[in-house]
């Protein structure tokens, strides 16, 4: 037996206390940011299960939530440790390099020096943002339902808009108290009791010890798989089970993804057929004749490069479409109104109702517009939950692929338009948009594809009210109203777009429109006001000289918000269209044939009646026998779907399929375990139309080549308003 003297036992004891050696290694520090990430997430999840969490989820599922979440909030927790330290030692070295240089110079440590002052500061101010993304997290959530997804990583590329949102929507004051307070606490605790002496370990300990955990999270990241937040039918239990961090990034590295590797696809001539046939219509035929043989290969088996280039364009022709029209009828001017997040849950004459069922509504002059001048479609639905989903739907008829809006993509500066349409049969365009066109690539793509001026927010003179958005929406219905008048002088016909702005966060609008007070920042009190500059615009509208000459389109974007336990919630898809004016609806009326955003397009030409050629995917709604042809297409962070006949497919990343059915109307969209005949016929339906449309995108096919314009037609100019037959 070993006999220590008393210090010497002490000491011993001391070496022994293995947890606090750890707590003074390399490792401590490292471990001590990683348990607080993992705590601060962990409890996050349980704050947001209380608050959100759906009524009936089943025990052995919420079991499965925080399992699953725990898993992903450990190997996050480790990952984000690394990258905060990395990026506070990056930061703090790109500082302190030129006194480094100097004091190489003059031989002294000052680069060390430097260093060490530094990294902790650098550490507080990470420590802060990471405070600052946890409370952003629980806003989101509350908003979208959603873990960080496509729209946070498209926020991020337009700070201008997105920062002056949070100042004027959020507790901006008590939020930075709380990233300060919480990140200099956790700063200081780090620093105060986990960070090693100096001088104990060298720098070639260090550089192991980094090495080292870099390579930890490498092997904790290849568990990771997707389909362990996926287990649930219902949405927001897997949204729940995720980690925001692990979603956002998960969302950056699928911006641009390729649909063929990721998604369901068929053979291409069966895939093209199926396009073919569901792309036709009474009145159209197509310019080309079905594709019926496969792209040409070499000896080595890869695709020929010139015989593929003949086969593509073969496959274009095979599904332009000639549309009939009447050349003599007058070419109608067309006004479209894309409304900001006006779902059809505030419309009282689509049915809007309070929480105890009694009927509501936020708006009265739309409901009386739809009375009394409007033919009101009953039955739509938005492509996705994003403005620029709305855009590429309404305007380019394109069904929505999963990844990037084609509006954020890099191969959208020649595609077909309603714009470019017109602009075959003569017309002048204008686009009008309330914020800066720069937003979500606005300007690039009008301009690019056939409108001829963008107005943006800088282009109005002295605008009653401005928002982090930008005017608002009777600024920009004023300005349009004279722009219009002014085009109406030319003899020409026009299309004039809008876009607005005013029913988006933080919620604020000119005094004295409604009752309500502005200050109070609430989205009912905002639908109201986009309300009132509706009503407001068609009545000053009324007394123009264009007001009998012209086809009038309200529609929304998208809705309000996303909710809803399906994958794809298409509940809370639901939007109104309305088409006014006496050129187009003589006498109102409700169309109640089933419908989604990429069937404006085609039903307003079909309005005007004259003949055109496209790529248009959808249909319009008016013809006789529309319905027949019914079916929507739709988007939601990274899965894409069809729905017909109250039956809906996902088509998921890797492949995952997902079936359901039901009246979205009316409820939820229940899981189908075994899917009959019709299921699968609906799924290799959609998965020709969005696997086409990505083959005619890709290739920089949407676009027609050298159309043939119009003939020349009399000026419209109607004496009776137009005799359209009514729905």
């Amino acid at each position: 037996m070993e006999f220590y003297p008393a210090g010497g036992l002490v000491r011993r004891c001391r070496d022994m206390n293995y947890l606090s050696r750890l707590r003074r290694s390399a490792f401590g520090f490292p471990l001590f940011f990683s348990f607080s990430i993992l705590l601060a997430w962990t409890t996050l999840r349980v704050v947001l299960w209380l608050k959100f969490h759906p009524a009936q989820t089943a025990a052995g599922e919420t079991v499965k939530l925080f399992l699953a979440g725990f898993h992903q909030d450990l190997v996050m927790a480790v990952i984000a440790t690394a990258a905060l330290m990395g990026l506070a030692w990056l930061l703090s070295s790109l500082i302190a390099l030129p006194a480094g240089l100097a004091g190489t110079l003059a031989r002294r440590p000052w680069f060390s020096a430097w260093m060490r002052r530094l990294f902790p500061v650098m550490m507080g101010l990470l420590c802060m943002a990471g405070v600052f993304l946890l409370i952003s997290e629980w806003y989101f959530f509350a908003e979208f339902e959603s873990r960080f997804n496509t729209v946070a990583i498209d926020y991020l590329i337009y700070p201008q808009e997105v920062f002056t949102n949070i100042r004027e929507s959020y507790p901006v004051p008590a939020i930075l108290a709380a990233c300060v307070t919480g990140g200099l606490t956790l700063c200081w605790a780090g620093f105060r009791w986990f960070a090693p002496k100096r001088g104990e370990w060298s720098g070639k300990q260090y550089a192991q010890a980094a090495g080292g955990w870099v390579a930890l999270c490498a092997a904790l990241a290849l568990t990771v798989r997707s389909s362990e937040t996926s287990f649930s039918n219902e949405r927001v239990v897997n949204e729940l089970a995720g980690n925001g961090w692990a979603s956002a990034v998960r969302a950056a590295w699928t911006r641009d993804l390729d649909y063929t590797v990721f998604y369901t696809t068929l053979p291409p001539l069966e895939a093209l057929s199926r396009a073919r046939r569901q792309l036709g219509e009474p009145g159209t035929t197509f310019a080309g004749l079905e594709v019926t043989a496969a792209p040409v290969l070499t000896s080595t088996g890869a695709v020929d490069p010139q015989q593929n280039d003949a086969w593509l364009s073969e496959v274009r022709n095979s599904l332009i479409k000639k549309v009939a029209g009447d050349t003599s009828k007058p070419r109608l001017n067309v006004c479209i109104l894309l409304e900001e997040s006006l779902g059809s849950e505030f419309w009282g004459c689509l049915g809007a109702k309070k929480k105890n069922g009694k009927p509501q509504t936020f708006t009265p002059h739309m409901d009386a517009l739809a009375k009394s001048d409007g033919w009101l479609f009953t039955h739509l639905f938005a492509d996705g939950n994003r403005t620029i989903r709305g855009f590429e739907g309404v305007f380019s008829s394109i069904p929505p692929l999963p990844g990037d809006s084609i509006l954020a993509r890099d191969k959208t500066d020649n595609v077909e338009t309603i714009a470019r349409v017109l602009k075959r049969d003569g017309y002048d365009t204008l686009f009008l948009y309330g914020g800066r066109g720069t937003f979500d690539n606005i300007a690039s793509y009008s301009l690019r594809n056939g409108w001829d001026r963008l107005v943006g927010q800088d282009d109005y003179v002295a605008p009653v009210h401005t928002t982090a958005w930008g005017v608002s929406d009777e600024d920009m219905f004023h300005r349009g109203i004279e722009e219009m008048r002014t085009l109406h002088r030319t003899g020409k016909p026009f299309l004039v777009s809008f876009m607005t702005v005013s029913n988006h966060l933080p919620f604020t609008y000119p005094a004295g429109r409604i009752k309500e007070d502005p200050s109070a920042k609430s989205r009912k009190n905002a639908v109201k006001y986009a309300d009132w500059a509706l009503g407001d615009f068609f009545d000053r509208v009324k007394k123009e000289d264009y007001w009998r000459d012209t086809v009038f389109v309200v529609i929304a974007d998208h809705g309000a918000r996303v909710y809803g336990s399906e994958t794809i919630p298409m509940k809370s898809y639901q939007i109104p269209m309305m088409i006014v004016g006496p050129a187009a609806a003589p006498s109102p009326g409700r169309i109640d044939v089933l419908g989604c955003q990429l069937d404006v397009t085609p039903t307003i030409l079909g309005l005007i009646g004259r003949p055109y050629e496209s790529l248009f995917f959808g249909h319009n709604l008016l013809e006789p026998t529309a319905a027949e042809r019914s079916r929507c297409l739709m988007h939601h962070n990274r899965s894409i779907a069809i729905y017909r006949d109250g039956r809906q497919v996902v088509f998921g990343l890797n492949k995952v399929m997902e079936f359901r059915e039901g009246d979205p109307r009316t409820g939820a969209l229940n899981p189908v375990a075994n899917p009959e005949a019709r299921f699968q016929e609906l799924m290799r339906d959609g998965a020709a139309l969005f696997q086409t449309a990505d083959l005619l995108y890709d290739n920089r096919l949407f676009r027609l080549d050298g159309a043939t314009p119009v003939a020349e037609a009399p000026p419209a100019r109607l004496a009776d308003g137009g005799r359209n037959p009514g729905p």
